[in-house]
């Protein structure tokens, strides 16, 4: 039997093709997760990059910070209260800070001599390095409780690698990378190193490998990431030079080291390798930190209290802040917003609170003795590389 079709069904079945193509239909959910919404639009696409096996995909090859948007936060730290943690080094606890009101809600006794607050890869811990206790003492950022601490020996600073798999911890005395489980810390290989004081780090945009940070013998290490293996060491061009910070550029082709000897910035080609070139910021340049929009990166300069504003775009310093009594400004990290940078005072026993908009101090809070490594968390982003707060 032939059915034939009717003006009438012709004209309905046009109608529904219609709305088929306009809208969504009832089996289709195309909505946001209220929790990862981004406070901006998402990135447009770009050409797929080929990364480390098991690593989140590049959301951006031209902005490896394009997941650190204001407030972009990860469902992994939904209701995570937001506060500061700052790591006394001489007090052997850790304050914490309500970044709203600039008070201390809470003092937690560590081991001896932590160095810095890392979170984790996952998000869900925060890991204070016990360098000469020699332990990790985990705290559940949901409640502010601290864990029962986990033997690692000499842990000045710890990394996760982008896949996700494996710690890195800087053990800088004892001159090794060494990588463990990232979730039971177990070790999985020792890397002996040639230079002396690793201490910082940042990863290739691929996250194939990444440069460390030799701060006692002013060198840099470029280490194979998938086989956990230095691959090449260079010394810097600077008697005395005193590496410390690493950060990539947004577009993945420099890495910036801070050097508090140099007073400045060394500006290296990773994929190369080659001798980099110096960017004078100021006396004693130590810590890195890139803004939300990733167009800027606030330089702390803790031998003369300032903190410079470099440009990527210009390749220049553009601004310089004063800390209005002085002071020591050291280690730290960007706001969820965006709006306030917060650095340590290493040699004056404070923190300070600066508003990355005028560079105006909003505060200056007494906290133990010697604080280094603070942590600002919750942070947008999807996984933590480590150190203080180095998001994808």
């Amino acid at each position: 039997m032939i059915h034939l079709t009717t003006p009438r069904t012709l004209l309905l079945a046009t109608a529904l093709a219609a709305l088929a193509a306009c809208g969504t239909t009832p089996e289709e959910d195309t909505s946001t997760p209220a929790a990862t919404e981004a406070a901006v639009p998402a990135p447009p696409k770009k050409p797929s990059l080929e990364g480390l096996p098991g690593m989140p995909p590049v959301l951006d090859p031209e902005d490896v910070y394009a997941a650190d948007r204001p407030n972009n936060l990860s469902r992994a730290v939904k209701d995570v209260p937001s506060r500061v943690y700052v790591p006394n080094s001489e007090s052997d606890t850790v304050t914490v800070i309500d970044p709203k009101t600039y008070e201390i809600v809470d003092t937690i006794r560590v081991g001896r001599q932590p160095q810095h607050v890392v979170p984790s890869w996952d998000l869900k811990t925060l890991w204070v390095n016990n360098n000469r206790g020699h332990t990790l003492t985990p705290i559940d950022p949901r409640t502010g409780k601290a864990g029962k601490p986990v033997d690692v020996h000499d842990p000045y600073n710890l990394y996760f690698t982008p896949h996700g798999k494996h710690a890195v911890v800087m053990a800088s005395l004892d001159r090794e990378l060494v990588f463990r489980d990232a979730h039971t810390m177990k070790r999985v290989k020792t890397e002996p190193v040639g230079c002396y004081g690793v201490n910082h780090a940042d990863f290739s945009l691929d996250g194939r490998y990444f440069i460390v940070s030799c701060e006692f013998s002013g060198e840099l290490l470029k280490v194979d990431t998938e086989r956990m293996k230095v691959v090449d060491q260079r010394k810097l061009p600077f008697e005395g030079a005193m590496p410390q910070d690493v950060k990539l550029s947004p577009d993945g082709k420099r890495f910036y080291i801070a050097d508090m000897m140099a007073d400045g910035m060394w500006v290296l080609d990773g994929d190369t390798f080659e001798e980099p070139t110096l960017l004078p910021t100021g006396k004693g340049c130590h810590g890195l930190y890139v803004s939300r929009d990733s167009r800027e990166m606030y330089v702390s300069n803790r031998g003369e209290g300032t903190v410079s504003v470099f440009d990527f775009t210009r390749n220049k310093v553009t601004r310089k802040w004063h800390l209005p009594d002085g002071g020591s400004p050291d280690m730290g990290g960007v706001s969820a917003d965006g709006k306030v940078l917060w650095l340590s005072g290493r040699y004056d026993d404070e923190v300070y609170a600066i508003d990355t908009r005028t560079g105006t101090q909003l505060a200056r809070i007494p906290v133990g003795s010697a604080p280094h490594g603070l942590a600002v968390y919750p942070q947008p982003g999807r996984y933590s590389l480590g150190h203080t707060g180095v998001f994808r």
